[in-house]
């Protein structure tokens, strides 16, 4: 079947829930491109909303050895914040969640960023045992979210961190520019705690008893009740991606990966290899897309990136088997894992339709100011 394609990105019907105009422009870039167009304010007006947050952050954090939180994984963005950071004059704490499956590059980039900079890393290293049985929870259940286990804990440590300290904000990395294509259809469930457990319940042989998590009363105790807030600091600067890796790469030695988000052994392996041919999902087109609408890169070179391979048949060999190794479980097993039949977030048990989580989501969106 031959995939219909966006004629001004690259986003295709891989998401069954694409809408295309009568041009052949779908509903991401539309969306996207409305996103980009809100924070394209010149650089004096940025600078000028950059100045009120930082000097907020500042002013709660006086007196106090660090002033905000932010989180680290040696990936570009979270490298670039740190730097920013620092440049701002503020006093950050990095803190990194350590799931098991760093690169060594990846630890390499984190180690030379902060020594660089002098900032204090906070590592949170989950409970391998019980992290690696949930992980094989979300294979069982044949669903495509199997970075969301990473992504729950990493956002939960975050506000926990921030907690201990007795800090108000956490620095994110999370950015308009290169990451507001999602489909839902793809990853779904990061701040769903009933979802998670549901699946480790149903597929799992070990209890979470370590594992970071964020429920709705979590929610509203770090969000409303301590007033933790999430900044996204990327919206406020002039985020050109090539730029930014040349910068980071001159000042500290940063190496790139072979993906985006490639710091992880697993997510390289679910980006790369899982989701592209168990599920014909192929999260470069989100990626790229989202250059093409920020205007970083062309609609061309979009499709020139997307047709390289991304590993050779060797590589591919050696990352199956380190996963299989890693994981403990048969080439066999893996294969028949493949082959269960493809379920999504919506067919088992969530906070989609819970009238209570959805109104604590809506309005912390609504009062958030950065």
């Amino acid at each position: 079947m031959v995939q219909k394609i966006c004629k001004r990105c690259i986003m295709d019907m891989t998401d069954p829930n694409i809408v295309f105009d009568e041009n052949g422009y779908c509903n991401h870039c539309y969306n996207a491109l409305e996103q980009n167009s809100k924070i394209k304010v010149n650089m004096a007006e940025k600078n000028k909303e950059l100045k009120k947050i930082v000097n907020l952050i500042k002013k709660n954090g006086k007196n106090k050895r660090y002033d905000c939180i932010i989180g680290v994984s040696g990936g570009v963005d979270s490298t670039y914040v740190a730097y920013l950071v620092k440049k701002l004059g503020l006093k950050p704490l990095a803190v990194h969640l350590d799931n098991g499956w760093n690169s060594e590059l990846a630890i390499m980039n984190i180690e030379n960023t902060l020594k660089k900079l002098d900032i204090d890393l906070y590592t949170r290293v989950l409970n391998w045992e019980e992290f690696k049985d949930l992980q094989l929870s979300f294979l069982k259940a044949s669903v495509p979210d199997l970075e969301i286990p990473t992504d729950h804990a990493i956002i939960a440590t975050l506000y926990e961190v921030a907690h201990k300290f007795g800090i108000k904000y956490i620095i994110s990395g999370h950015n308009i520019i290169t990451e507001s294509i999602g489909v839902p259809m793809w990853s779904n469930g990061h701040y769903d705690w009933k979802y998670i457990s549901g699946l480790q319940k149903k597929f799992g042989n070990i209890k979470l008893l370590d594992y970071p998590k964020m429920t709705p009363l979590n929610i509203f105790y770090y969000q409303f009740i301590k007033d933790i807030k999430m900044i996204r600091i990327l919206n406020y600067a002039d985020y050109d991606k090539k730029r930014v890796v040349e910068l980071i790469e001159k000042e500290f030695s940063w190496k790139d990966y072979p993906t985006k988000h490639g710091e992880s052994i697993y997510t390289h392996f679910i980006q790369s290899y899982i989701l592209p041919e168990k599920f014909g999902y192929d999260k470069r087109k989100c990626h790229l897309s989202n250059l093409i609408c920020s205007e970083q890169i062309t609609r061309a070179e979009a499709l020139g990136q997307f047709k390289k391979p991304l590993f050779t048949p060797q590589e591919l060999e050696e990352l199956i088997n380190y996963s299989c190794d890693k994981l403990e479980i048969s080439r066999k097993e893996f294969e028949s894992l493949m082959k269960l039949p493809n379920k999504s977030y919506y067919d088992y048990p969530s906070y989609e339709n819970s009238k209570f989580y959805k109104f604590l989501r809506e309005t912390y969106k609504k009062i958030r100011v950065y």
